[in-house]
């Protein structure tokens, strides 16, 4: 099983950006714990602050890979261009979000993902990317 993980803005600060939200582990450190968890699939990741280039992976990966777990970040909230990318592909999405987005602000309770995805997983801090990947695996 051929998963991707791909981040949006900010996540790349993860471990020092809003620890209370985020908590105080970088990424790259989790992505080592769930590689070891699910040593039967190929995680690959990808992060970036660009909008445009969150589009091109998305389209790059969206016919050969077997799933993506897909945080947005605050592109989850404003791009319709994310949006029709993952309505676009053949491969599924689960959209993940670290914190509960419903416990936050208002513009944060609208997503232009969620129609197009196979689920939604939020508010269990990283282990929303644990039970991602899970829904793929079972």
């Amino acid at each position: 099983m051929k998963l991707i993980i791909i981040n949006g803005p900010n996540l790349n600060l993860l471990g020092k950006r809003e620890p209370e939200v985020y908590g105080d582990t970088t990424f790259e450190t989790y992505l080592e714990e769930l590689k070891s968890k699910f040593p039967g699939a190929t995680l690959d990741y990808f992060q970036s602050n660009v909008e445009g280039e969150l589009i091109d992976k998305i389209q790059e990966v969206g016919f050969s890979y077997d799933g993506i777990v897909l945080n947005a970040a605050s592109y989850t909230h404003t791009s319709i261009g994310i949006g029709d990318a993952v309505k676009a592909i053949e491969t599924p999405v689960v959209e993940v979000h670290i914190s509960n987005t419903h416990k936050r602000e208002e513009f944060r309770h609208v997503s232009y993902i969620s129609s197009g995805a196979k689920g939604v997983i939020l508010g269990f801090g990283l282990q929303s990317y644990e039970l991602a990947i899970q829904s793929f695996l079972s």
